[in-house]
């Protein structure tokens, strides 16, 4: 058994997603086990987070390796609003310069860098989108004007719908995430919508098995499926549920192929706490 007590943690947002942030030179990833990565995220008993992130020193200087687990204590290969967030935290805590930095993830290496002074916002460039494939085989529903199946690292559907404010949105979602044409490990499942001149997202997440107030690898997956269906041109901001807005670019956009694509957001400090009480790993 492990004992957290003592343990400097990070509590960060990146566009409403928030997470826990360990620093793995102090706490590393291998002395984490599933019920106390469950017990951290656990709203109302724990520090309460949509994931938990741990950063260290990559193998080379000014590398970052980065570790992703869901709340449900189940590893996944990148999460983009959790990437944005350890970039901002590896340049506040000195492990690689914040104007250029390479963060080292399960899903291959990713250059990165804090875009502003105060450095709450990052941009990292995240896998490219795999070839866009066709979901209509699901059976589309009523206000549903297209699905398409896609991988960011981690694997994405993503719904054209007509209306964001459908009230039985995430059933729908919680559906999908686990529908047999997704494959045994499920998918993400991001509905989209345009709202004025704007793109509007909403998401429905894996390993959190909840909605969530933004998903930054949803949203490239978004960007590609939009750019092959509505030929939406780069850069696109994406509007969150958290009202935050996500950018994603490229280097070039056609038919749904984004070449080295960008994503821009939040990565910002909440708070830096020392945990307390019995918070172990079993």
């Amino acid at each position: 058994m492990m004992r957290l007590d003592g343990t400097v943690i990070f509590k960060m947002s990146g566009s409403g997603n928030d997470f826990v942030v360990l620093d793995g030179r102090n706490t590393p990833p291998d002395t984490l086990e599933p019920e106390c990565i469950r017990s951290l995220c656990r709203r109302r008993t724990g520090v309460g987070a949509d994931g938990l992130v741990v950063i260290e020193p990559g193998s080379r200087v000014g590398a970052v390796r980065f570790h992703y687990f869901n709340a449900d204590g189940s590893h996944a290969a990148m999460c983009g609003n959790a990437a944005l967030c350890a970039v901002r935290l590896a340049a506040w805590l000195q492990m690689a310069p914040r104007d250029g930095l390479v963060l080292q993830t399960d899903s291959g290496e990713a250059e990165a860098r804090c875009r502003d002074e105060m450095g709450e916002w990052a941009e990292i460039e995240l896998p490219a989108p795999t070839p866009l494939m066709d979901m209509r085989k699901i059976g589309l529903e009523r206000g549903e004007a297209s699905a398409y199946f896609t991988t960011v690292g981690v694997p994405h559907l993503v719904v054209r719908v007509e209306d964001l404010s459908e009230p039985h949105l995430m059933d729908r979602g919680r559906a999908l995430r686990s529908h047999p044409a997704m494959g045994t490990a499920g998918a993400n499942v991001n509905f989209v919508s345009q709202i004025g001149e704007a793109w509007s997202m909403r998401t429905y997440e894996r390993g959190v098995e909840a909605e969530t107030l933004a998903c930054g690898t949803g949203a490239v997956a978004t960007a590609a499926a939009l750019n092959l269906v509505d030929t939406v041109q780069l850069p696109l901001p994406i509007r969150t549920l958290s009202g935050a807005t996500l950018t994603v670019s490229a280097d070039t956009s056609r038919a749904g192929h984004l070449a080295r694509p960008r994503l821009a957001g939040e990565g910002r400090l909440v708070f830096r706490a020392i945990l307390g009480g019995s918070q172990d790993c079993h």
